[in-house]
């Protein structure tokens, strides 16, 4: 069963999302990734075959900077149990990356879609079929004069969603707005974290109870969060 964790706050994000993705190990799973935002608009994401300590090599080796990241654990659904079909996944130009737990039903048609439009995928996952989506959606919305923001990217995120058939949790960063996060879901658990200056999510409660002691069980399909003192923050119930 595939884990997600996120985080955003004043913490380097990379040690947390680790951490929390071996709490989250009882799910069993056949690979790992994290992807990470740091100040300088740069999007780092590592992913490994295997068990986590094979992704904490890659982390320690490689690094990944940014106080945002999404994390995930992956049991092989859609495509075999490679690097290359481990989460995060990530858009044409590497700026948007997305964790998903759950199943799109309706990827093969989203991914005829973008490939008639010169989309290259490079997984067999049905998740990959969502950051290329987001790419899409934000550049239609920068294009029509809109500036990065939260607002902006729950925006695309809001306008994707209604195009996903299935039941799935996500969580999505992007690289030119290394202050905010989104994490959406639709009949699978995602649970929302309030920790000292910081917000995390997770697929299920051991993941976070390292952190904080406030948890919410939300029923939303939406949760944009930028760190604390960003007016941006808002949430829907």
């Amino acid at each position: 069963m595939c884990g997600i964790v996120a985080v955003i706050g004043s913490r380097e994000a990379a040690p947390l999302l680790l951490e929390g993705l071996r709490q989250l190990e009882y799910r069993g799973y056949d690979s790992a990734g994290i992807a990470t935002v740091n100040g300088e608009r740069q999007l780092s994401c590592l992913r490994a075959e295997g068990k986590l300590v094979n992704l904490t090599q890659r982390f320690e080796a490689q690094g990944a900077v940014g106080q945002c990241g999404i994390g995930h654990t992956r049991w092989a659904t859609h495509g075999k149990p490679e690097e290359r079909n481990a989460h995060p996944h990530l858009d044409g130009p590497g700026r948007v990356a997305v964790v998903q737990n759950g199943i799109i039903e309706n990827y093969r048609t989203l991914r005829e879609e973008l490939q008639a439009e010169g989309v290259v995928f490079c997984s067999e996952t049905d998740t990959e079929v969502i950051p290329h989506l987001l790419s899409r959606e934000l550049g239609r919305l920068v294009a029509a004069g809109g500036k990065p923001s939260g607002a902006l990217l729950l925006e695309a995120v809001q306008a994707v969603l209604p195009r996903l058939h299935g039941a799935y949790a996500l969580a999505v960063v992007w690289a030119e707005l290394p202050g905010a996060l989104v994490v959406a879901r639709k009949a699978a658990p995602l649970l929302i974290g309030l920790g000292e200056g910081e917000f995390l999510c997770a697929s299920d409660t051991p993941a976070l109870a390292g952190f904080t002691r406030t948890i919410l069980r939300w029923k939303t399909a939406k949760w944009h969060c930028s760190p604390p003192g960003d007016r941006a923050l808002r949430r829907s119930w």
